[in-house]
């Protein structure tokens, strides 16, 4: 499988002066990668750029951490519990909310996460899975302890530990998003590609995917790295019922091959064995009974009991609708002090590699797993 955007983004190499001495001895080609991907001066403020605000943020890959499969486990859904006017979430005359675009996106100012008592989780959980993404600024998000920042990420499920990227040290349960400062890499991703937009819901392979999600910014470039979400319930509303009623019933492959054999070619790691996973191609949110397109080109490999052709075909014309539905779609604009939650049950969402300057873009994602996906019947 040809390396997505998000791959590229996300999906760094290891132990980078371990990699340097193994290709000085070997005359490995990960000589030039390794060189490329990761620069300790440049992050430290030498050659020109500004140090990494967060340098405990920065990643680090522990090749002897490795993990057994993940066991299934009973997740609790908070947002089935929240008062719904959002008392503790959005009080009256403290807080601005601003809808992005009428069925998904909102940005919100005046109330801080990290203060949020477990009833404003709640009701965090609940609006998230309303208004699909939720950009909230002004947060103290980064520059508290990374425990303090997953243990508020622990209330809304177990935390995912991916099976490739970078963490910060001894916190493998943090996903790093980042491109170092200098890495114009990117440049040979764009000789062979017209865009960086690759759509997807994170890890959909996992046999119980993850829900309510939390990206918070380090660090960013002056402009560009923004992040598009499109709404995968206002997406499937958009079919015809008889269309719908032909989906419910058909299950998809989901899988972390690609993305696996994608880390060890270029030196990484692998921390878990992949794994291939069945979901329903409509699954339902457990807390508001909506129902979602749940298939994305980057995991989402086949539907159960089709032909290719057949299969092929069909995934197409979902992945189209998705991708093509601007009218459904929201882009969120980074700022500093930003953590923007999303519900990854029913949305996809890709990050934009379009700034050419070298700046850092460097991210935390913090992303607790939900339940395994369920489908209700065909309502009409």
């Amino acid at each position: 499988m040809a390396p997505s955007a998000v791959e590229v983004e996300t999906v760094q190499v290891p132990d980078i002066a371990a990699l340097k001495l193994k290709a000085a001895a070997l005359n490995s080609p990960y000589k030039e990668l390794a060189a490329s991907k990761f620069d300790s001066d440049a992050e430290a403020g030498l050659k020109g750029h500004k140090a990494a605000k967060y340098p405990h943020y920065l990643p680090t890959w522990d090749r002897t951490q490795t993990y057994p499969p993940l066991e299934p486990f009973e997740h609790v859904e908070h947002g089935k519990d929240a008062d719904t006017s959002y008392p503790n979430l959005l009080p009256q005359g403290t807080v601005s909310v601003t809808h992005l675009t009428p069925s998904i996106g909102t940005e919100v100012r005046g109330i801080q996460l990290s203060t949020l008592s477990n009833a404003g989780k709640d009701e965090l959980a609940r609006f998230v899975a309303e208004r699909k993404v939720v950009a909230f600024r002004d947060q103290d998000f980064a520059d508290l302890s990374i425990q303090e920042a997953l243990d508020f990420g622990g209330y809304f499920g177990r935390h995912h530990i991916h099976p490739t990227s970078g963490a910060p040290e001894g916190y493998p349960e943090i996903h790093l998003v980042h491109r170092g400062a200098g890495d114009n890499s990117v440049d040979k991703f764009f000789a062979n590609r017209t865009s960086s937009v690759a759509w997807h819901s994170d890890v959909s392979y996992e046999q119980q995917p993850p829900g309510t999600t939390f990206l918070y910014i380090l660090d960013k470039p002056e402009t560009g790295g923004d992040t598009l979400f499109v709404d995968a319930a206002e997406a499937y509303n958009r079919l015809s019922p008889a269309f719908r009623e032909r989906l419910h019933g058909l299950k998809a492959t989901h899988s972390a091959h690609e993305q696996a054999n994608y880390s060890l070619a270029r030196g990484g790691i692998q921390r878990r064995e992949p794994v291939i996973n069945e979901h329903p191609i409509i699954r339902t949110h457990p807390a508001t009974g909506e129902k979602a397109i749940y298939v994305n080109p980057q995991f989402t490999r086949d539907i159960v009991g089709l032909k290719k052709e057949e299969s092929d075909a069909l995934l197409k014309f979902l992945y189209d609708h998705l991708a093509y539905g601007a009218d459904f779609q929201a882009r969120v604009k980074w700022e500093e002090g930003t953590v923007v939650v999303w519900d990854n049950r029913v949305t996809q969402h890709s990050a934009l590699v379009d700034w050419k300057n070298g700046q850092r873009r460097h991210l935390a994602r913090i992303q607790p797993q939900a339940e395994r996906p369920f489908e209700t019947p065909f309502e009409g």
